[in-house]
């Protein structure tokens, strides 16, 4: 198996090395060109993945298109973020050459369309041959990559493709790969948590407790199920990995960009100040905009998100955040 991985953040760093220890033919592209030359001549991801040195075996490469025009790939790892997803699929479209295995994982909604990244595949590649797999869950490449036990979903339409990637990703006792063909609800729900994550960072910073973190998640979750089931997702994939379990380890975890993202509001710092002093994107912060345009365009039923989205685009106050979630009329939960 010969698998090419497209980003060169933690986890596209952290999955090439746990392949590379399977004996897999592993090539890694960076789109920064100083953090690829680094990488090269240090054989380490100091920026996002410090400490773990990457063999000679893995090939850091300058350009991914001869590959993939020469059919020397079967997996194609995608690890781009979202909002920069576009342009690399476009330049891979022009260089297909045979099938292969498109294998995702990030986890956010195109801001100028709306669509998934599933879609976003769909649209570009509709007259090429391939598999479209997502793995998502709750998997923080720090730990994953220093074998803590963890657990992820392997999810595509196609369910053989779906096996093949749980057999080429799972690893020994530490990353365990489930199956599942929900790839809308699995794609909404990795999406959708890294705004909630914000919004639970901004309760961290503000000082609140374990209550209050308690109450937003679970009324958080309902709205995910809210806008997930409105957008023809199975709403027991909320209940699974790419929901429930995204969501716990992304608004509690310490390694979470989001959730840190939203500490910093919430200590009193401003948006745009966070976000330009940050290495790695937040997904979240992007993913909010078009998820926004969704539920106003669905007259859909999300106070939580709404608010969020009010807070970094509309300049309103950090505490509208909590007037939303305490102060709106009494009613039953469900």
């Amino acid at each position: 198996m010969r698998i090419l991985t497209i980003g060169g953040g933690s986890w596209g760093t952290a999955l090439t090395y746990l392949l590379d220890q399977k004996g897999y033919k592993c090539y890694l592209w960076e789109f920064n060109e100083e953090y690829r030359n680094q990488m090269k001549i240090n054989r380490e991801n100091e920026n996002f993945l410090k400490g773990f040195k990457l063999s000679e075996s893995i090939e850091i490469i300058d350009d991914y298109t001869g590959l993939v025009k020469n059919g020397e790939v079967d997996i194609i790892l995608l690890a781009t973020p979202t909002q920069f997803l576009r342009n690399v699929l476009l330049n891979l479209s022009n260089c297909w050459n045979k099938k292969v295995i498109l294998v995702n994982v990030a986890k956010g909604i195109e801001i100028s369309t709306g669509e998934l990244i599933s879609q976003m595949v769909d649209e570009i590649f509709k007259d090429k041959e391939y598999d479209y797999v997502l793995l998502a869950g709750p998997t923080h490449a720090e730990e994953v990559v220093n074998n803590l036990p963890s657990a992820i979903l392997s999810v595509s339409t196609n369910l053989e493709a779906a096996k093949i990637v749980q057999e080429t990703f799972n690893f020994g006792h530490s990353l365990r790969v489930y199956t599942g063909t929900d790839v809308v609800g699995s794609e909404l729900g990795g999406a959708i948590k890294n705004c909630l994550a914000i919004f639970a960072g901004i309760c961290d910073g503000l000082g609140y407790g374990d209550n209050t973190k308690a109450a937003l998640l679970t009324r958080g979750m309902n709205e995910m199920v809210v806008i997930g089931t409105a957008l023809g997702a199975d709403f027991k994939t909320f209940l699974g990995l790419t929901g429930l379990g995204d969501m716990i380890v992304t608004c509690t975890s310490k390694h979470s960009r989001n959730r840190y993202l939203g500490e910093q509001i919430g200590k009193g710092r401003k948006f745009e100040d966070v976000v330009k002093e940050m290495k790695m994107v937040s997904e979240g912060a992007t993913t909010i905009k078009p998820l926004y345009n969704i539920i106003k365009e669905k007259n859909l039923r999300a106070p939580i998100f709404t608010a969020l989205y009010e807070l970094l685009y509309e300049n309103k106050d950090v505490n509208i955040l909590t007037q939303t979630f305490m102060g709106r009329e009494l009613k039953s939960e469900f």
